[in-house]
């Protein structure tokens, strides 16, 4: 009796497993199914409002050619210079909205800390202006497709229109961001 009960055991705890196991593979498998189609149309991801993009998606954000100034600033959190200049940015987008002016703020944080500090920062900030953020990889490629000249340091601006574009690698007061963005709107 010992005998038969023991090889029963064994084949009804492997079937209760097996089950199981293939219960949750079959759940992956549809999961990275919807992952590899979601990925083969775009990697734009989406934390709520906030657009992670590689710089390939990024580029049309840098070379609008409508009736509108753009204002673009890449900043980090963890950035001090660009953290301190950030109320001016948020001031000039309150105030030109009538001059047809559009400010975006691209992120350089870190992809890992989108949720720990980015988020968290838009939110107790309360940022208005479009923040998107910027997660590829390759620096060289995308930091010369913004600007030739730019050595990568942030803070980084560009101000352009279908006319001019001017690029700044520097932090500004809201003054000196007034005073540039002026020659683009007069």
């Amino acid at each position: 009796m010992k005998i038969k009960i023991i090889p029963l055991i064994l084949l009804t705890v492997g079937l209760v497993f097996s089950c199981k196991k293939e219960t949750k593979k079959e759940s992956n498998v549809n999961s990275e199914k919807k992952e590899i189609t979601k990925d083969s149309i775009t990697t734009e991801k989406k934390y709520g409002d906030l657009k992670v993009l590689n710089f390939e998606e990024l580029k049309p954000y840098l070379t609008k050619e409508d009736n509108k100034t753009h204002v673009v600033n890449f900043w980090a959190t963890w950035c001090k210079p660009c953290v301190e200049e950030l109320p001016a940015f948020e001031k000039i987008h309150r105030e030109n909205k009538a001059n047809n002016v559009e400010v975006l703020l691209v992120s350089l944080d870190f992809p890992n800390e989108i949720e720990s500090h980015l988020i968290p920062f838009i939110k107790n900030n309360g940022l208005e202006p479009e923040v998107i953020m910027l997660d590829d990889p390759d620096q060289n490629k995308w930091i010369n497709g913004v600007d030739k000249s730019w050595s990568g340091a942030i803070p980084a601006t560009i101000i352009y229109n279908k006319n001019k574009r001017t690029f700044f690698e520097r932090s500004f007061t809201y003054d000196e961001l007034t005073q540039e963005l002026q020659q683009f709107i007069n």
